[in-house]
């Protein structure tokens, strides 16, 4: 009786421990492609969202905004920053990029990836989407001015506090920078 109960988990132990085996490598062998590839396109967000730079320098990120900013780049020629911004929408993790130019305002934000509902919540996330064009040319102090997309309350003021995070962090590594 024992035996009979015994080979199959047996069986089974050797079926998950090879199926674990096998997923580790395809995760160590596409890894560092799935990286490259996601550098590779934040890489042309950063060139997109602050497009006078003709090189980025890689900045600090100031303490306390290390949960909400992923990365800072300078714009060598001094043509602003650009900030990788992560937050919290209603389907889950927002990561946008925004470039700030040297006088202060945005250039234009991006949307790099989103778990926002179809529908919805994609009207405020989907990069086509007349939302994110409201924040081209504003401030800091001219962001009341953005109206939040209606039946996506969430989405939309998670992605203003991710601006106002960046608009934070502007002040202070422009600062810090000079």
């Amino acid at each position: 009786m024992k035996k009979d109960i015994v080979k199959p988990i047996a069986v089974l132990v050797g079926i998950c421990f090879v199926v674990t085996a096998l997923l580790a490598y395809v995760n160590l062998v596409t890894a560092p492609i799935i990286k490259e590839a996601n550098d590779k396109a934040t890489a042309e967000a950063r060139a997109e969202v602050l497009s006078e730079a003709d090189e980025f320098i890689g900045v600090d990120v100031p303490a306390g905004f290390e949960s909400s900013i992923e990365e800072i780049h300078k714009a060598k020629n001094g043509a602003g920053y650009v900030f990788k911004l992560v937050t919290k929408g209603y389907g889950g993790k927002l990561e946008l990029i925004c470039g700030i130019r040297s006088d202060g305002t945005i250039e234009q934000v991006k949307m790099l990836t989103n778990s926002e509902t179809s529908g919805i919540g994609s009207r405020v996330v989907n990069n086509d989407q007349p939302y994110r064009q409201q924040y081209v040319g504003k401030g800091e102090d001219e962001l009341s001015e953005v109206d939040a997309v209606s039946g996506a309350t969430i989405s939309s003021k998670a992605y203003i506090g991710a601006i106002e995070t960046a608009f934070k962090a502007y002040d202070i590594v422009k600062e810090a920078q000079g």
